[in-house]
């Protein structure tokens, strides 16, 4: 019977009795397994969706002291369907017209982000959140290319040109006077980027100014990336005041910076990264 049955299923005999025999390894795997999952999915939770393998990987690690190889953590995510968020592709925002008197800049920076100097390259950009009954609120940042740390941010009801003022000003505070020598600010062509006083305020700063060719979103990537985390990451429609966003805000920056482990800087977080350059 075992051999008619094998040959229907057409199967050798001895893989049968050997597939028998580990029945034993199987349920010990199975068990595994089922801890593990545990774990991840506890992880994967905590992250609303917006966690894959790596991320995972670096998370176990530093927070829960525990080794777990990616692919091993891809296994697993595959066999209980756990399915990480992908971002969608966001059109680039319509750039404001600016007047003759603003002045575009070359793109100086050229897409060379990372040159492993905290301050040096400085990355800045606006994007906008609603909030309460679809009101509109709008986020300028500052980022450091090399740490992917957010050093400077403001929050404004407004899209006037103090949104951008307060982050400089916040950006000096941050920079406590300690200014890289070959220091650079890169932005798009935006109206706020372009106007004569942000660029004299940038200037007073001992900075140089760049710009991402006009329609060009990869110019200033990283910046881009940071805010497509941000509004998969963050329920801000769900603040019913414009100081509960401000405080919403506050703590992912916070979190950002400090807990956010990522693959690309050795798995260290921002903060940690900048130290770890620093110290090199």
């Amino acid at each position: 019977m075992v051999r008619f049955l094998c040959d229907k299923a057409e199967v050798s005999r001895s893989g049968y009795y050997a597939w028998l025999k580990a029945e034993k390894n199987r349920n010990e795997r199975e068990k595994n397994d089922l801890k593990d999952y545990e774990l991840i999915k506890e992880i994967f939770n905590k992250k609303k969706g917006y966690a894959g393998a790596l991320t995972i990987k670096m998370i176990l690690e530093n927070d829960y002291f525990v080794k777990m190889n990616h692919k091993k953590i891809r296994r697993i995510m595959r066999k209980y369907t756990l399915v990480a968020k992908v971002r969608q592709i966001k059109p680039y925002k319509q750039m404001a017209k600016a007047t003759q008197e603003h002045k575009t800049l070359p793109n100086l920076l050229n897409r060379e982000f990372n040159q492993e100097e905290p301050g040096k390259v400085l990355l800045t950009d606006i994007t906008y959140v609603y909030y309460g009954s679809s009101q509109p609120a709008y986020l300028s940042c500052v980022k450091d290319a090399s740490t992917r740390e957010i050093i400077a941010y403001h929050l404004s009801k407004t899209l006037k040109m103090d949104l951008v003022y307060s982050t400089l000003d916040k950006l000096s505070d941050a920079l406590g006077g300690f200014t890289h020598s070959e220091a650079m600010i890169h932005s798009d062509q935006g109206f706020h980027y372009t106007h004569p006083e942000f660029q004299k305020r940038v200037k007073k700063m001992e900075l140089t100014q760049s710009m991402s060719r006009k329609g060009n979103c990869w110019d200033n990537a990283p910046m881009e990336s940071f805010f497509g985390h941000l509004k998969d990451e963050v329920d801000y429609s769900s603040c019913q005041s414009f100081e509960e966003l401000q405080k919403l805000i506050g703590n992912y920056m916070e979190e950002y910076n400090n807990s956010r482990y990522q693959w690309s800087l050795n798995k260290m977080t921002p903060a940690q990264y900048r130290s770890h350059l620093l110290v090199a």
